[in-house]
């Protein structure tokens, strides 16, 4: 029986797999983490004999290459990607045996230039292409092609090629609904939160029937699905721009040992640096004590994309925890972004690493309290969700600042208190504790967007 089983990466919105006869296997578009997908394969005696990648990813670094290198496997990469390591070469209908189960590439261009898929069937005889196989089609590995009621972005490489990319999306979603059987599980890498994917999906199960009644692009016409897949894409984060290059490069094993323990004083001296100094804690411990001059970024399923992308690239980074549990996590999900860089690392209570200075606070409130300040037309109301987010809807008074604009845009707020929200209330902690480190008065808006106009607030469409 062969088995396939995901392995989820919430704080991207991605998904590897392992797929499994019961001795060989083969992994597909595995994260830098690649220790998480050598254990299931150990778990259940099985040996790694293909590595797959569907694409130069632009989300994450791969694991895919140290992985291959870790336990002898081939590692398959398109033979048009110019990569700078050993690698083996495949191509559009390329067949390859993986014990009782068979792999077939099938070239699916939108995503990327040289996007691949691949069906898994069992056995290894057959006709030409997926649908002609004697053995059963057990499912297609599509990467960031087609989603589960979507597909992936088409703007990553370049505005001037969008455009002909979503052509190219359309045409691979077509290919694949009409060559694959209906009741083929779609097995995407992007999309689960994945800034990867066109629009928001879920992540449930989706076959090519499924998709051939729901996804845009089997359900449009051409032009209307590059018009709409066009008009929805919003920003993504500043981190994908790296991310191309270093998969190209061929990264390497992550260190994940434990960065040294920051020395009293350290802290301080390194925000006075200009350095950035990570708080990891819960946004309401951050706002009731901490240190002058560090960020909130709370341990969380968001914390990496937000860190990844408001951080300078190739800045010093040093991390404050709760537990060296806490900071062993951010170091996991920051090393998939190529974040590898930490200098040091406190945890515990403040009063372990705040070597006796005085801790700063702000306060936190919701919807409700700022529609009962009688003076809020003196407020500073700063919206920080995106572009997308703020056209559907907002307070008829707030500024708009999207978060990954607020550091170099910090200057344009008018004067007084201001106070911060977005769509849940992390990415506003986040706003806060930079306004904060900025010397401006904050108060955090813990709440969701939908209170607001519960709470009597005025809204722009109304």
């Amino acid at each position: 029986m062969i088995e396939i089983i995901a392995i989820d990466t919430p704080s991207l919105g991605d998904r590897a797999y392992l797929a499994t006869d019961g001795t060989a296997a083969v992994a597909v578009d595995v994260q830098r983490d690649f220790d998480r997908v050598a254990k299931l394969a150990a778990d259940r005696g099985v040996t790694i004999t293909h590595v797959l990648e569907t694409h130069i990813h632009n989300d994450y670094v791969t694991g895919g290459l140290a992985l291959a290198r870790a336990v002898g496997a081939e590692y398959l990469v398109n033979g048009a990607d110019p990569v700078s390591f050993d690698r083996t070469p495949v191509t559009d209908g390329e067949l390859v045996r993986v014990g009782d189960m068979r792999v077939q590439a099938i070239a699916t261009p939108g995503h990327t230039f040289t996007h691949l898929s691949y069906v898994l069937s069992a056995g290894i005889a057959g006709g030409e292409g997926p649908a002609g196989a004697t053995g059963q089609v057990l499912a297609v590995f599509t990467g960031g092609s087609l989603l589960n009621g979507s597909t992936g972005r088409t703007d990553l490489l370049g505005a001037d090629h969008k455009a002909g990319l979503s052509r190219a999306q359309f045409a691979s979603a077509r290919r694949l609904a009409r060559e694959l059987p209906d009741a083929v599980p779609v097995c995407p890498t992007h999309g689960f939160g994945s800034f990867c994917s066109a629009t928001p999906i879920v992540g449930g199960p989706s076959t090519i029937g499924d998709e051939k009644r729901h996804n845009p692009a089997l359900t449009s016409t051409e032009a209307d699905y590059v018009r709409e897949l066009l008009a929805g894409l919003d920003a993504y984060p500043a981190y994908y721009a790296h991310m191309g290059p270093a998969n190209l490069a061929g990264p390497v094993a992550p260190d994940l040992a434990a960065p040294r323990p920051a020395s009293a004083g350290e802290l301080r001296r390194r925000i006075e640096a200009g350095e950035w100094v990570v708080d990891l804690r819960s946004n309401l411990a951050f706002a009731a004590g901490h240190l002058r001059g560090t960020l909130n970024f709370e341990l969380s399923d968001s914390m990496v994309t937000y860190l990844g992308w408001l951080i300078p690239w190739g800045a010093p980074l040093t991390l404050i925890g709760d537990t060296a549990a806490a900071v062993e996590d951010a170091m996991r999900d920051l090393c998939r972004i190529g974040i590898d860089r930490i200098e040091a690392a406190v945890t515990g209570e403040p009063a372990l690493w705040a070597a006796g200075e005085a801790l700063e606070s702000f306060a936190t409130a919701d919807f409700a309290a700022l529609a009962g300040r009688a003076d809020r037309g003196s407020l500073v109301v700063l919206d920080v969700r995106r572009d997308s987010e703020w056209a559907d809807s907002h307070l008829d008074s707030a500024v708009h600042v999207p978060l990954h604009q607020l550091g170099d845009r910090m200057s344009e707020l008018p004067p007084g208190e201001i106070w911060v929200h977005c769509q849940a209330g992390y990415r506003a902690a986040i706003a806060a504790s930079m306004l904060a480190a900025g010397g401006r008065d904050v108060v955090a808006i813990r709440d969701d967007f939908s209170s607001a106009r519960e709470a009597g607030l005025v809204m722009r469409p109304a």
